[in-house]
């Protein structure tokens, strides 16, 4: 049976470079790997079949040859294999062998000591704030669940006035190395030990309060500063607040989650604030001082004549602070103009009265209008 194309065979194109060579090769021989396919023949030859083309794609003499002849042989074509059997999968382009292979499906170099510091996982936790809170800053209580380290051994495990053995059976290493026969040879790797965990050392008179863990899970009232100006879906960062880190590493980080509340008058976008402010349409008409709302006492502000429904007007630096900045956002006033309801009969003939003294021109917005249906009418 004809043999697949060796660029076929590990899904790349003839131009590849090296890199691209060897990383296709990983991928094809980490998925057909007799050790994570057992008794699979299918997969057991696709892996022969990989291993068979990364010998001559990885081999710059040997790929010249295939290039030009299709073959390792030369124009003769001869088996057109260019596969010098298996031997241990040495010489592979600085690849190495099997126990390279395997290493990769471990993550390199195997199992790594455990009695490295290491900082502690983080928290993340949600924090509802009230909108004049995430406006103006304040200080939060929260209930926080965590673990520390046990204050009677001070993280060790050990009962007072004893301390961690080393492991007797890897020596203090935290690893060991276990020999496996496969149907490629014998395959050399090295896992963590299982009777310290990776640590190399064992306790032998565990604490009494931690059971030998070093470690306790605690809930605790906390106080949190939260800064003016925070924005809802922002993340405050508590430092030092989150787990108990591993072998004297630091504790990991407090994130909280802002959701801020809806106010009944004001609405946010960024630093900037939004107010809906009704005012009549005699107000609007020939303008007037009105209240605005703010989120420290009312200001007043003048409308001008002729104000129309919608019109918005800026009030600078009455807005939400920016984070850590002595600098405001502003305050938008959006103008509603009210339509009066029930209106008496005097009332009604008032404004008939005012009605038919206007021309049109008070209009500008009726006549454009009116202007664009004569257009589109013809007249």
């Amino acid at each position: 049976m004809a043999k697949r194309d060796y660029y076929e065979v590990l899904g790349i194109e003839r131009g590849a470079d090296e890199a691209a060579i060897k990383k296709a090769y990983r991928q094809m021989a980490k998925k057909y790997h007799p050790d994570i396919n057992p008794g699979d023949k299918d997969a057991e030859e696709k892996f022969k079949e990989v291993n068979e083309a990364y010998s001559v794609l990885s081999d710059p003499e040997k790929r010249s040859r295939y290039d030009q002849f299709g073959s390792v042989d030369g124009p003769a074509g001869g088996s057109g294999s260019g596969f010098e059997g298996f031997g241990g999968f040495g010489g592979f382009g600085g690849f190495g062998g099997l126990d390279d292979i395997f290493n990769m499906f471990t993550g390199g170099a195997g199992p790594q000591r455990r009695n490295v510091p290491m900082q502690g996982d983080d928290i993340r936790m949600n924090i509802t704030l009230t909108f004049e809170e995430a406006a103006k800053g304040c200080t939060k209580e929260i209930n926080l669940s965590r673990v520390e380290v046990c204050e009677v051994c001070g993280g060790t495990g050990c009962k007072s006035g004893t301390k961690p053995q080393t492991c007797t059976r890897c020596k203090g290493q935290g690893v060991e190395t276990v020999i496996s026969n496969t149907a490629f040879g014998r395959v050399q790797r090295r896992q963590e030990c299982p009777v310290c965990h990776g640590r190399g050392t064992t306790i032998t008179d565990p604490c009494t309060k931690c059971g030998g863990n070093g470690k306790i899970r605690t809930t605790r009232r906390r106080s949190v500063n939260i800064p003016a100006g925070v924005d809802s879906g922002k993340i405050i960062i508590v430092h030092g607040e989150g787990h108990a880190g591993e072998n004297g590493g630091p504790a990991g980080d407090l994130q909280l989650v802002v959701t801020i509340k809806p106010h009944k008058l004001f609405t946010r976008r960024g630093a900037d604030m939004f107010i809906d402010v009704p005012v009549s349409f005699v107000q609007a008409a020939l303008g007037a001082e009105i209240d605005v709302p703010t989120l420290d006492k009312p200001v007043k502000y003048k409308i001008p004549e002729g104000t129309q429904p919608g019109d918005q007007f800026r009030l600078r630096g009455l807005g939400i602070p920016y984070v850590r900045s002595s600098n405001k956002g502003d305050l938008y006033i959006n103008i509603q103009v009210e339509v009066p309801k029930k209106l008496t009969d005097k009332q009604k003939e008032i404004l008939r009265i005012f009605d038919e003294s206007t021309t049109g021109k008070e209009y500008e917005k009726k006549r454009s209008f009116l202007n664009k249906i004569k257009d589109a009418f013809g007249g």
